[in-house]
């Protein structure tokens, strides 16, 4: 190669990595859209907008929380994957819909890996057996106990298919050989609010979404899925604690943008989320809801989601159920 074409591609490098550097200082010049891909109320709405009120005060810009409930995540996600990858659309996305969904439908219009990049893990929650404030049933020894002697007689309540509302209470019938009835809503709060109603017989979820209604003595809990119990809840026994030590279940929920968005936004983006996520401020608030604020890079995120790719599709396998 010529002395000529290599000061060219010099100049090039230089030139590219001066607009790079460009993009990720002027980044962003206008607010940012956060997508909610279920309905208000839920643990991913309560932290999207706890996130983003925080997060407006470290980029400079509003950051616009917008509900796109329906399709067990989908509609939300379908929108981000086609949006223009500029940083300025992005998805609060939820472990059940991204690694669950891939394993129970045959074709989606995104892929969980190719159609998104990572940005951040922002919470983790771990669940709450729920049933109604009036129901029989007392812990979750008496939960199994019933199901086991009336199979497909109890129902039970998700956020729609595949989220971990649904493969979670899959994992409970697997782990004590019952059968229940799933009943699918388009988020945790509609979900939440045919609980309180009586007319579904358990719903396993996230604390935020139940926190209000446990002091208000409106709704039971039988256990929490956890190792401990958590502070803002120290009647909870944990499953171990309740006779089943095999039922863990602990959710992520994640930023995710559009494949193939500028590394310089992504840092951007990144750096300013794990300041919301590691402040004392945020680790409060989320622990106040029941939730724990958990940052992890954009590498361990992309780590995280392949592996539990595996996990759940062997637990549809498991269950024997079929993808549609």
């Amino acid at each position: 190669m010529s002395v000529n074409k290599l000061k060219a591609l010099a100049v090039g490098l230089s030139l590219s990595l001066a607009m790079t550097a460009a993009v990720a200082q002027d980044f962003p010049q206008k607010p940012i859209t956060l997508i909610v891909p279920v309905a208000a109320g839920g643990t991913t709405d309560i932290a999207g907008r706890i996130l983003a009120n925080q997060l407006k005060d470290v980029l400079g810009q509003m950051v616009i929380v917008e509900n796109k409930p329906g399709a067990s995540g989908g509609i939300g996600n379908s929108y981000v994957a086609r949006a223009n990858p500029d940083g300025y659309t992005l998805v609060l996305a939820y472990e059940g819909f991204n690694t669950g969904n891939p394993a129970l439908t045959k074709s989606l219009p995104w892929d969980p890996v190719k159609s998104f990049t990572p940005i951040a893990e922002v919470i983790r929650g771990p669940h709450l057996v729920l049933v109604p404030k009036d129901s029989p049933i007392k812990d979750l020894k008496g939960l199994v106990e019933y199901a086991k002697a009336n199979p497909g007689k109890l129902n039970y309540a998700s956020s729609g298919v595949g989220s971990i509302q649904h493969l979670g209470a899959e994992l409970l019938q697997l782990k004590t050989n019952t059968k229940m009835v799933h009943v699918p809503y388009g988020g945790a709060a509609p979900a939440m609010k045919d609980l309180l109603a009586g007319r579904i017989d358990l719903f396993i979820t996230t604390p935020p979404t139940a926190m209000g209604h446990l002091k208000a003595g409106t709704l039971r809990a039988l256990a929490i899925t956890s190792q401990q119990r958590h502070p803002m809840l120290p009647d909870v026994p944990t499953t171990a604690e309740a006779g089943l030590p095999e039922f863990q279940l602990d959710a992520w929920f994640t930023v995710f943008g559009p494949a193939n968005m500028p590394d310089a936004v992504v840092k951007k983006l990144t750096e300013s989320m794990k300041t919301v996520i590691t402040s004392p401020q945020f680790v409060k608030q989320m622990n106040e809801q029941g939730a724990t604020a958990s940052y992890r890079s954009p590498k361990e995120v992309a780590d995280i989601v392949n592996v539990d790719l595996k996990k759940w599709a062997d637990v549809v396998r498991a269950a024997g159920i079929k993808p549609e």
